[in-house]
């Protein structure tokens, strides 16, 4: 009878799992592994060990044949703007006011380089470089991250996350990654270890209509895993113009990857927590005060550091005051 269940299941539209709990989701997925046929157990073993915890749709979906449609879309727009160049220079017989030989050759602009020169991570942070550079306000910078496609993590993810609470607020907090209840929910911070940082927060008189949050990555890396070094770097550019644009009096960076990345160290945040550094970018008007905090996932897996974390959110409380 269980293997029966099991493979109804399997078989059936994915919403009709949509109520199980992820526990009784996990044992249905070891009764198959354990009795089902080769091919269910083949398939269920390769998506627990992909990160896959829920159903989120009733059929599969190719994000990656949606990304090469939209490319191709793009390059045969642009394609007759530049067959077009070559013929109006070809068919007007004479030569530009500026052009110091008959072909003119210094005023034609230097050919682009292969894009085969560069890799592939190389192309995503010069993509992110200009379409973030582009974003005058945070409106147009969130919806340059929406259109972005050159960052993995967002042919796997649900939603991009991009920020919550009060982007004219004079604090800052940035995390690491979306988790889960982040992806499903497009925000932030929404999660147990959102929770616990409300919470926090709560305790020096401080909501999120006083405070602005985001991460330095949009999108969740499958199966809750560390966004690697290429995944950080393609977001990068559009996490500090998302500073410069809100130009906050203080930030707070929730745990050593957005610590060490944004500050550029290499010291664990145990040792740079509760210190204040100097933020500067060239486009902020003035420098931002940083401090590393413990992330708040971090405290609900080692609780003995609220002391520590206590201490340094009465720092934060104490300088938001004088400022």
């Amino acid at each position: 009878m269980p293997v029966r269940v099991c493979v109804e299941l399997r078989l059936s539209p994915f919403k009709k799992l949509a109520f199980f709990p992820r526990v009784i989701w996990r044992k249905l997925c070891y009764i198959c592994i354990m009795q089902g046929n080769s091919s269910i157990r083949d398939n269920l073993v390769w998506q627990i060990e992909a990160g896959v915890d829920e159903c989120i749709g009733d059929a599969p979906v190719d994000r990656f044949a949606e990304t090469a449609a939209r490319l191709a879309e793009r390059q045969t727009k642009q394609t007759p703007k530049t067959s077009q160049a070559p013929k109006s220079s070809a068919n007007s017989g004479q030569m530009s006011p500026r052009s110091r030989t008959p072909e003119g050759a210094d005023q034609q602009p230097m050919p682009a380089p292969p894009a085969s020169q560069y890799s592939a991570p190389e192309r995503a942070v010069q993509s992110a470089v200009a379409a973030a550079g582009a974003a005058n306000s945070i409106d147009e910078l969130k919806t340059a991250v929406e259109n972005f496609e050159d960052c993995a993590l967002k042919k796997t993810a649900m939603n991009t996350v991009f920020a919550d609470g009060n982007p004219e607020a004079k604090i800052m907090f940035i995390g690491e990654a979306p988790g889960a209840d982040e992806d499903r929910q497009g925000l932030p911070f929404v999660g147990v270890s959102g929770q616990l940082l409300d919470r926090m927060l709560a305790s020096i008189g401080i909501d999120r209509s006083h405070y602005y949050i985001t991460n330095i990555v949009f999108w969740r890396p499958p199966g809750n895993r560390n966004p690697t070094t290429g995944e950080i770097s393609a977001c990068l550019p559009f996490v500090e113009r998302h500073i410069e644009l809100v130009d906050p009096e203080i930030l707070v960076f929730l745990g050593g990857p957005a610590s060490k990345t944004l500050l550029g160290r290499q010291e664990g945040i145990t040792k740079m927590r509760g210190q204040w550094f100097d933020y500067a970018t060239p486009k902020l008007p003035r420098p931002a005060q940083a401090m590393p905090f413990y992330h708040p996932a971090y405290l609900l897996r080692s609780p003995t550091h609220k002391r520590e974390a206590w201490h340094d959110l009465l720092e934060i409380k104490q300088k938001i005051s004088q400022d």
